[in-house]
């Protein structure tokens, strides 16, 4: 159990990381330059986990590689840079919450992972406490803002269920830095045919980017796909709650946004749907089965056991 709780606080970093960053783009980044925005955020962060890992994909990693990289990296970004900059950064936050029944659902499709109770329950307190939050008047609402918010929920939602199918037995920080470096070079002759020479930034700019490049992706997603191995997917989707409570109070901290007495019982409602989402020693059988294993080269012995556990093999 201590071990679980551990790994819930790793996958932690990233919700807070990324409802930090919807305030950073929102105040310091040039609204105009999406795609370099995207492809900024996104290459330097790939290369540097590149650097660390010092390894390159393989095999079907390959196109794999390229397949999250779309997915999770070069839509993503774009979706969501264009939500910070058009959404308070307190409603952009608050629409990725979403995200825990979304990731629940193609879960229980791709990884035969059935929620329980707990997480239901936890999913559907927590978008109670979403509603509460959108639902408080603080300002115009942009609807292509909610809408490219609510389709980068669905988009990464359905990317990162697709990373833990395909991410046991190889190493994470290595497939976080193939997907994000693949998604970066993706985005940059698009960025560089649409938008035309790359934005001049100003030295705030660059502070800027260098926190959403090494904190809000390096970071978080090495923190994010991690847990998503070790943890059952509806735990890593009611932590990313997470994301929301950071977004309202760092607007309401930093950027001066109301917070009403509704959204404190919507953030109330959030936090008890994190806890609800906790594992449990029952609840970790629904977990990925092989990820705190170490997969075995597949021989012609087919699976091999280490005392009653199984240990899955892999394809060279």
């Amino acid at each position: 159990m201590e071990a679980n709780t551990r790994w819930v606080a790793l996958t932690a970093v990233a919700p807070v990381a990324w409802g930090a960053n919807y305030y950073v783009t929102h105040e310091f980044l040039p609204p105009d330059s999406p795609l370099y925005g995207a492809a900024l955020r996104a290459l330097p962060a790939g290369l540097v986990l590149l650097g660390l890992c010092r390894q390159r994909p393989r095999g079907a990693w390959w196109w794999r590689s390229a397949v999250l990289g779309l997915l999770n990296v070069s839509v993503f970004f774009v979706l969501v840079y264009a939500a910070s900059q058009l959404l308070p950064s307190s409603i952009a936050s608050t629409v990725m919450a979403v995200s825990p029944l979304a990731m629940m659902l193609i879960a229980s499709v791709l990884v035969s992972e059935r929620p329980g109770i707990a997480h239901l329950a936890g999913a559907a307190i927590g978008l109670g406490g979403v509603c509460l939050m959108l639902l408080t008047g603080t300002g115009g609402v942009s609807v292509p803002g909610v809408l490219a918010s609510a389709a980068a929920m669905l988009v990464s939602s359905f990317g990162h269920i697709l990373t833990k199918r395909w991410n046991a037995g190889s190493d994470v920080l290595a497939s976080t830095a193939w997907q994000l470096t693949a998604g970066g070079l993706f985005l940059l002759p698009v960025a560089a045919a649409v938008e035309g020479p790359p934005p001049t930034l100003s030295t705030p700019a660059l502070l800027a980017f260098g926190y959403v490049t090494l904190v809000a992706t390096a970071l978080a997603f090495a923190a994010w796909f991690t847990g998503l191995r070790h943890l059952p997917a509806g735990t890593v989707g009611l932590v990313g709650l997470l994301n929301p409570v950071t977004g309202v109070l760092l607007g309401t901290a930093v950027a001066g946004e109301a917070l009403t007495a509704q959204q404190v019982c919507g953030l109330a409602l959030v936090l008890v749907g994190v806890v609800l989402g906790r594992p449990t020693r029952a609840g970790r059988r629904g977990a990925s089965r092989a990820p705190l294993q170490l997969p075995v080269p597949c021989g012609n012995q087919g699976t091999r056991k280490q005392g009653a556990a199984p240990i899955a093999c892999r394809d060279e």
